[in-house]
């Protein structure tokens, strides 16, 4: 039996980000994807589960929470948008060279704006913005209390709304929308004309470290239940709200202690041109108190193939599945002995959370236009349908203190010999493919790694050195792929 140098699980855009960089620093490596629906990016990467914000941290409050002596920091905001700078990088070189098609085809210039009201909420955003007024990757953002100029940034926030409401808002023209299921199929057919086997209707089912180091794959054909086996010298898991489940079968013992907290949504959507012409950006507001960071309620202007629509959410909910076309059991089953006591104890920290999420699944229409409307005063539930977005994994661990604690980040698991490797956990999730899977090459392969290096820099350019640092370089940066990507600067 043949070995494969590297075998990709899971036909989304952290595989396709993996396998892009692979290839492009070792073209002679053999490379086989294995996804088990019909086709690749149908599940997180599908534009329509997710919100597809390019997160860059210039419109989501929840990387920069206020501390309990009412201080703002800008730490955790500048750090996602450095790591953002860097998926804009490398998708501004694949586009040079050809990797990528004209850019519009999945990414698009829409401003990124905060909008709040309250007494307490606009404090908070004024403060927000005198903090971000100094970084240079934040240049450019403005900041008003007035409703006749917030009207003129979007008109949907502030017609018909109470005259004696206090608002504030924050825009950021540079933001952008990201077609991640466009961007994710672009990157596959590149693979496959470079050699890369990508193949669909396949699930792994087996995953089992041989004495060699290697992995062997018990595959399943889905048309037809025809089974298969492979071998692999490297293997990574990018599966989604699968991937626990393969990691924790693989035996490894970085993956003890993990556990799983799916959180499922659901979107308001409009076609309704009238409205979508008067709405572009992406406009985020303040989570509801319990509510988890990925709840954050935002009315979004979405290009997905070639159509603007007006996206509001997210309505969230709760089931058993961790993903959106997988088992009711996915929960039940991804239970251990080593991580039943980090999940316990996440279940009683977050007592709010669970009461926020059987608020949401027993939601009224009347319930979630209201909510609609604390955004678009005029809004009418006719003007829009329901559709349901992708599912969240969030990540439970251990932790020293509390037992167990809930991540609303991202984690990749790699073993202690770097022959398998997975990641956990959603946003910002594919905004940041790039830097996760760039750190993940690092670690996996040390040895190679110095060699590569001086390849990456060429698609990197800023790759181990912080924009923010120098407002020269950051705006020279920006500037530079926006200029490829066809983006407001």
């Amino acid at each position: 039996m043949a070995k494969i140098d590297v075998v990709l699980i899971g036909g989304g855009i952290m595989s396709a980000t993996l396998g892009t960089l692979i290839k492009q620093l070792q073209p002679d490596w053999s490379i086989e994807v294995y996804e088990r629906l019909g086709e690749v990016a149908q599940e997180s990467s599908n534009p329509w589960n997710n919100a597809g914000t390019g997160h860059a941290a210039l419109c989501e409050l929840n990387y920069m929470p206020e501390s309990k002596d009412g201080s703002v920091t800008a730490a955790k905001a500048v750090a996602i948008n450095e790591q953002f700078q860097i998926s804009r990088q490398l998708w501004a070189h694949l586009v040079e060279t050809g990797v990528l098609p004209e850019p519009t085809n999945f990414i698009n210039s829409t401003p990124h704006m905060t909008f709040v009201h309250g007494e307490s909420s606009v404090e908070y955003l004024r403060k927000r913005f005198a903090v971000l007024q100094g970084e240079p990757l934040f240049a450019g953002m403005e900041y008003s209390e007035d409703p006749a100029v917030i009207g003129t940034w979007t008109p949907l926030l502030t017609q018909k709304r109470p005259k004696n409401q206090k608002i504030a808002a924050t825009r950021i023209v540079s933001g952008t929308d990201v077609d991640f299921g466009a961007l994710t199929r672009y990157l596959f057919a590149n693979l496959t004309a470079e050699g890369v086997g990508v193949h669909t209707n396949q699930q792994v089912t087996g995953v089992k470290q041989l004495t060699d180091g290697s992995w062997k794959l018990n595959l399943r054909r889905l048309v037809g239940n025809h089974p298969s086996v492979v071998n692999a010298r490297f293997v990574f898991v990018g599966a989604g709200g699968g991937a626990l489940a393969l990691l924790q079968q693989s035996g490894i013992p970085e993956v003890k202690g993990f556990g799983g907290f799916p959180i499922s949504g659901q979107f308001l959507r409009t076609t309704n041109q009238k409205l979508v012409a008067q709405h572009h950006a992406k406009v985020y507001g303040k989570a509801a108190k319990g509510a988890p960071p990925m709840s954050v309620p935002h009315l979004d202007t979405r290009v997905v193939d070639g159509e603007t629509s007006l996206l509001f959410g997210p309505y969230a909910g709760f089931t058993p599945k961790f993903l959106k076309s997988s088992s009711w059991l996915d929960l039940p089953f991804s239970i251990r002995v080593h991580n039943i006591g980090p999940m316990l104890a996440v279940a009683a920290h977050n007592f709010g959370l669970m009461k926020y999420l059987i608020g949401e699944v027993f939601a009224s229409k009347k319930t979630k236009l209201k909510a609609l409307q604390e955004f678009i005063p005029t809004a009418k539930l006719a003007d829009w349908e329901l559709i349901t977005a992708g599912q969240r994994v969030q990540v439970m661990k251990k932790d020293p203190e509390q037992g167990g604690v809930l991540q609303f980040g991202t984690e990749v698991i790699t073993s202690a010999d770097g022959t398998i490797a997975g990641l956990l956990g959603a946003s910002p999730g594919a905004s940041t493919a790039a830097p996760i899977m760039v750190d993940l090459i690092k670690r996996c392969f040390p040895e190679e790694y110095p060699a590569w290096e001086p390849r990456l820099r060429e698609m990197i350019p800023s790759l181990g050195t912080k924009l923010s640092d120098d407002p020269a370089v950051a705006a020279a940066s920006l500037a530079a792929t926006a200029a490829v990507l066809n983006l407001t600067a």
